[in-house]
């Protein structure tokens, strides 16, 4: 095999690898996940709504990527918390949530999309009463609705969520499907083998030559 070939071949692979890794390719959740999950939830200690509300949340799942859009209004004085040190600011809970949070997303291929602070009040509000300040913004690409359980669902995450919580004035959070998405990762990973690549080959050729 020449050189060239493996090169293409390597960099096919490491393209495939991701890919795998990055696409949920088991379709929506099955009805032993869902049993499982719900036994799970139960387990630890949530509550009968929410439940119902996830359960839901499964049986409509499409087995997409999907992404949950999240308004932010942090608390000024955020109460005291079991594990936080004492007088801890809503910046300072956030954070001890989100450390173990993204390690956590990151190792289900689930990630942080845009995350910034809010340089305005709300432009456009319409039906809806005391939403017009928010501090920050954040979207979180999740692989799928199986990833999304598994990352709620882990005892570790659910011990940090009261930090989350007590962070917070007010928040919206919820889910969307794209139609029109260019900032795909499996896209721009992709591009950017295609290339590094040819970038790689061209130099080859060149000092063949």
């Amino acid at each position: 095999m020449s050189a060239k070939s493996k090169l293409w071949l390597c960099s096919a692979l490491l393209y495939g690898v991701f890919v795998f890794w990055y696409t949920d390719f088991g379709g929506p959740v099955t009805e032993q996940e869902i049993q499982q999950w719900r036994q799970t939830m139960q387990a630890n200690g949530a509550r009968a709504d929410r439940v119902a509300y996830y359960e839901t949340f499964l049986r409509e799942d499409t087995g997409r990527q999907f992404f949950m859009l999240n308004a932010i209004d942090l608390s000024a004085s955020p109460p005291q918390v079991s594990g936080a040190k004492p007088n801890a600011s809503a910046d300072e809970l956030m954070a001890h949530y989100l450390e173990h949070m993204l390690v956590e997303l990151l190792s289900k291929a689930c990630h942080p999309v845009i995350l910034g602070a809010a340089p305005f009040t709300a432009i456009d509000l319409v039906g809806i009463d005391g939403a017009e300040s928010w501090d920050q913004g954040a979207v979180f690409r999740y692989r799928s609705r199986r990833a999304f359980m598994q990352v709620i669902s882990n005892p570790a995450t659910l011990a940090r969520h009261e930090f989350k919580t007590a962070a917070l004035e007010k928040t919206i959070a919820y889910p969307i499907e794209t139609n029109f998405y260019l900032a795909d990762l499996r896209l721009l990973v992709g591009l950017f083998l295609l290339a590094f690549t040819a970038l790689i080959d061209a130099r080859l050729r060149s000092r063949r030559r």
